[in-house]
């Protein structure tokens, strides 16, 4: 399997996976509370990771590679997990998967800025109508708004985009499932503490589902997608392999009317297949970063010495616009 057919079939499995996390938080926080069940599941899924590193004899991480590490744990291990379970108490998983279509936005912006990746100017009109349709569609089921949760929501998003694009710079060169390993080691001391701090005096009001939906998303949620995710978008690019988020919410919407009864409008297959052409669009007009070459003498006589920095912005540009048609035309 080519690379880039290979980065977007591991991503849409890691995104098929995680389509499942919101529902299954939301069983979840109706028996734990939301700081014990973040907290839980990262230890439980920080101890098996472990073992899988030492099982795998792997090589510990490079003092400089902590710092990006902490950055992804922040993000996905502690930060989305933490705040879509307090987000849940106060808004239905229906309507909290309104805000996943905004993660290939964050996704891709943060892709911009930490792992150097540049579109074309069409993968972001694409990304933008697909959010758009997404957030239209969940919306118009009339559900009710609070203001808090969906604070919280935007908030989840953003470090959730933050760790996902963080995580696929450095899977690069740890390893895709390597990184997530790390990350919840790094933050396993802490997120131990939690738990033992949070435990309850009984158990005995925790229901069945609520220990299923834990076991879930400490064991898929939290590491066995996110082996999948990062691989995809180590090989597919994040902004490019990042689109397939704009397919979670409506799997997530599925779930969550097979999972907690809650309707899902017959409008959703429309507009899936509206979501599906922007991905198939933002893939085919996401490429490799265009170099920025260095500046050149324009002429040995040239008091200057050197490009004016306007006309290599606009030269840089026009190379840009340019490589995005003739990728558009080949294909």
């Amino acid at each position: 399997m080519r690379t880039g057919a290979s980065g977007w079939f591991n991503g849409a499995v890691g995104i098929t996976i995680f389509a499942g996390s919101l529902p299954a938080t939301r069983v979840a926080v109706t028996a734990f509370d939301p700081v014990l069940l973040t907290a839980a599941r990262a230890t439980i899924a920080g101890g098996l990771a472990l073992v899988l590193l030492a099982l795998f004899r792997q090589p510990r991480p490079s003092r400089a590679d902590l710092r990006s590490l902490a950055v992804v744990a922040l993000g996905v291990v502690v930060g989305f997990p933490l705040l879509t379970a307090f987000a849940l108490q106060r808004v239905t998983s229906a309507h909290s998967v309104v805000f996943i279509g905004l993660l290939p936005l964050a996704t891709a912006a943060f892709g911009v800025l930490r792992g150097g990746e540049r579109p074309c100017p069409a993968f972001w009109l694409f990304s933008g109508v697909g959010s758009a349709l997404v957030a239209g569609f969940a919306l118009s089921g009339g559900a009710a708004l609070s203001p808090v949760g969906d604070g919280l929501m935007l908030g989840a998003i953003a470090l959730c985009g933050l760790g996902y694009a963080e995580g696929a710079r450095l899977s690069r060169r740890l390893g895709g499932w390597q990184v997530i390993s790390w990350a919840l080691a790094l933050a396993l001391p802490l997120m131990l503490a939690l738990t033992i701090f949070a435990w309850p005096t009984s158990l005995g009001g925790i229901h069945a589902p609520a220990w299923a939906a834990l076991a879930y998303v400490s064991l898929f949620s939290m590491l066995i997608g996110f082996v999948f995710w990062y691989r995809g978008l180590a090989q597919g690019g994040i902004a490019a392999v990042g689109q397939l988020q704009l397919l979670q919410p409506f799997l997530g919407l599925a779930l969550a009317g097979g999972l907690l009864g809650e309707p899902v409008s017959h409008a959703m297959l429309a507009v899936t297949l509206g979501v599906v052409g922007c991905v198939a669009g933002a893939r085919r007009f996401a490429g490799v970063a265009v170099p920025v070459p260095a500046p050149r003498p324009l002429d040995p006589l040239d008091p200057r010495g050197s490009v004016p920095p306007r006309t290599r912005r606009f030269v840089n540009r026009r190379r840009s616009v340019l490589s995005c048609i003739s990728r558009s035309a080949r294909t």
